[in-house]
Parts: structure tokens; sequence; C-alpha cells
């Protein structure tokens, strides 16, 4: 029986989703977090073509490959949100290692950039590790051509006391500016503040794309994700206002945690407060007993890196942001076979 694509049926594939994703996600899924995560979606998309001809509003379309025993061996996740920019679609594909190389990647493909095209998308963009060969000529095959490079960086925070307080010694706090966590100042104020400072900041990172979110999804994307919670988002205060930020996430099943997202106020910047928030950051996860820290920046976050390399945090793999007309990618899919 040759592999075939059909619908998501759930809650039944989340546990089968998750371990595919999981042989290609840096921090690992759960079928309960996918399910979480599904349940902040809307359950019927609605897009159109906005003043400049280009594909606007929010959609998403889903498929697994199984075989003849009824196993997910491959699995396909096309979307944009409001704020995505126009005309493009985001995707995840992602095949089982002893599948690969057997047309299934083509056949998830095929059908995704069909669903795209029927909407009105011009462009693809996915991200693949910049170690994985196999994935990246996949992709280059089908008309993909990488636009941005990203690094992963990881403190490893078990059995590494001594060097930790080296980068740590020293350290001082600015008298002018407050460090307070949002459990410390909880509630919808506070998370406007925030939102406001993401709205200044988030723009200014290399290679962003889009909108920034309105503010209830900005909450649910961007602040109240999995891992979250109010005491493990530290703040910089100049007075009331809300001049920097880092959201520490924690991973129950690693016992690691992540720096979803570090800003700071243009007119503070220089001063040393990402700094500050980052080794906020390191004495919390020391604190909580974390096994590491990681992030991920930009390739060009040049600021990000440096304070990343003083305070101990080694490289590791990096992505990249593969983006694709989506012209091409159908015109490339019929004359391809693997």
């Amino acid at each position: 029986m040759p592999i075939k694509l059909r619908a998501l049926q759930l809650p039944e594939d989340y546990e089968g989703i998750a371990r595919l994703l999981n042989t290609v996600w840096s921090e690992p899924s759960t079928a309960k977090s996918l399910r979480e995560a599904d349940e902040k979606l809307y359950e019927v998309g609605h897009t159109w073509m906005d003043e400049n001809g280009l594909l606007a509003g929010y959609d998403r379309e889903r498929r697994v490959a199984f075989n003849a025993d009824g196993e997910i061996v491959g699995y396909v996740w096309s979307w944009r949100a409001p704020w995505t920019e126009p005309g493009y679609m985001c995707n995840t594909l992602v095949v089982a290692e002893a599948y690969r190389n057997r047309g299934v990647g083509k056949l998830l493909l095929q059908h995704i950039a069909d669903w795209a095209s029927r909407l009105g998308a011009v462009a693809l963009m996915a991200e693949v590790w910049d170690d994985n060969q196999a994935a990246i000529d996949f992709a280059s095959r089908r008309g993909f051509v990488i636009e941005r490079h990203a690094f992963q960086s990881l403190l490893n925070l078990d059995g590494n006391q001594a060097q930790l307080d080296a980068a740590l010694s020293g350290f001082t706090e600015s008298k002018e500016v407050r460090f307070l966590t949002l459990a410390d100042e909880p509630g919808e104020v506070s998370e406007q503040k925030l939102y406001q400072l993401y709205k200044e900041s988030l723009v200014d990172i290399p290679g962003y794309l889009g909108d920034v979110p309105e503010f209830n999804e900005w909450r649910k994307w961007y602040l109240q994700v999995d891992g979250y919670a109010p005491e493990r988002v530290l703040i910089a205060a100049d007075g009331d206002r809300f001049i920097g930020v880092t959201n520490v996430l924690h991973n129950l099943q690693t016992n690691g945690m992540y720096h979803e997202y570090t800003g700071v106020s243009r007119d503070y910047r220089g001063r040393g407060i990402a700094y500050a928030l980052k080794i906020k950051a390191v004495q919390m996860a020391m604190n909580r007993k974390a096994s590491y820290l990681r992030t991920d920046n930009d390739s060009t976050n040049e600021p990000i890196l440096k304070i990343n390399r003083k305070l101990g945090y080694l490289p590791l793999r990096g992505s990249y942001r593969i983006v694709a007309q989506l012209s091409r990618v159908l015109d490339r899919l019929p004359a391809t076979d693997s």
C-alpha cells in the first residue's frame, strides 16, 4: 500500500504528530501542548486580498501521511496569522527518518502548495537546520532559497558553577533602573505596558517580518506561551515605564529554560539593560535548579550575540529561514521524484 495523506483525526493524532515534531524541534513537544495550542486558534479561517493584491487574513491547513499500518510517517502544517507578511504562508514539514527519500515529503509539499495557490498566496516560508543537508537539498530542488541564518546558544547550568560565578562577578544593578517580574505587578495594565514595549522592539529584530499582533493575540502567542509563568517575565522599569523585558520559559520535560524574547526600548539601548536582564535570567535559572538556558538569535544581531558569549553561552547548530515563490514550487514539483 502506498503512503497516503489524510486530514487530522484529533485528539488521537496529537501523539504521533508530537513524536514527529520532536525529531526536528529543539525543545520537545507533547500531545498536551499541541492540544493546548490548538485551543487558542480560530476554527474557521478568513482571508482576503489587501490593497496591494496580496493575501491577508488567517487560515491554516494540516495533513498527515500514513503507511499501511495506519502509522503517521509525515506531517505538514501551513498557516498564516493576521500579522503574517502579506502573501506569505508559514510552513512546517517533517517526515519520519525511515520514510525519507520515498516521495512522502513531495506528497505533503504538493498538497500544501496546491492549497496555498487556491488561497492566492505568492510565497512559502519555512525553517531548516543548517546541518541538515538532505533537507536543504530537498527544499533547494523545489525553489527555496536561504534568506536568514539564526543560531542557537546554550548555557549549561549543571556542574558549571565556577564558570557561572566568574561570568556573573562584578555585576551591579543600575540605581536608575528598577527590576521586577510580571508577578510583582500583575494585571492588564502591566501587560499593556509590556505590549507597547514589544511593539517597539519586535520590529527591530533583524529579519522580523509582518506586523505586530494586536494585544489579545500577542498575549496568547508571544507572552503566555507553553512554559510561561509571570514570575519568569523579567522587567526593567524607569519609574512606571517598562523599558526592557526578557520572557523565560520552562520546559518540564528537560528542566531547561528558554529565552523566548529579550527586548529593550530604543532610547534605553546601549546602557547595559539587556545585559542586566540576561544576568537576571541566569540567576533565576540557577536558583530554580534549571539544567540549561537556551536561546536563538539572528546571525546579524551582534549586540545580543556578544552578551551571550560574555555570559558563557556556547554556540550550537543554527537554522536557515528559507523562502520560495509559490509559482516556482509548483513548477518544480512535477519534475522531481524524491
